[in-house]
């Protein structure tokens, strides 16, 4: 039996000696891996982060040209919609101007204030007028016939006139009248 404890116990010292040197083994090896991983994460690392950093701007390159594209239309929108109110708005100050200058023909209508067609209409009847009289007035001096007059002298003045009255000479001659035509 002693033997067979002696043989126990060597071979479980080799045991023991082979898992410890496997476990320092297997131990190293991990730690190598880990180191490699480390230095491979370090280099690609550097590289993957650029290749983010680069979809990155990409990325922000695509949505910065969709949000203009975006405010653009807005903008083209709300001008667009802009333009309809003034033009509406000019329209319906339109109206309301027409009904103002309306209701202002109204009162002075009432008032008895003439309007622009009266007035304009007026001055064509005045225009009219003028020209028959003037045609009227030609007409009845070419009726009568002229003659000459005579000249008073101071001689030939009576001496009962009063010295301040105008003589018949210096005075200006008077104008006929038309005489309306018998209707």
């Amino acid at each position: 039996m002693g033997k067979h404890k002696q043989d126990k116990s060597a071979s479980g010292n080799a045991e023991s000696a082979f898992s410890a040197n496997a476990i320092k083994d297997s131990a190293q090896q991990i730690w190598q891996a880990g180191l490699g991983a480390f230095t491979r994460a370090q280099a690609e690392g550097s590289k993957a982060f650029e290749a983010l950093v680069k979809e990155g701007v990409e990325i922000q390159r695509r949505s910065q040209q969709t949000a203009e594209e975006r405010v653009s239309e807005a903008s083209q929108k709300m001008s667009s919609m802009a333009s309809d109110l003034g033009s509406k708005a000019a329209g319906q100050w339109g109206k309301l101007e027409s009904i103002f200058e309306d209701r202002v023909a109204q009162a002075l209508n009432k008032l008895g204030m003439p309007t622009a067609r009266d007035i304009a209409q007026l001055s064509q009847r005045i225009d009219e007028l003028t020209l028959a009289v003037k045609a009227l007035s030609e007409a009845a001096d070419a009726a009568v016939p002229a003659t000459p007059r005579k000249r008073a002298t101071k001689a030939s003045a009576p001496a009962s006139a009063p010295a301040s009255a105008p003589s018949s000479a210096t005075a200006a001659p008077r104008r006929r009248t038309p005489r309306k035509p018998a209707a």
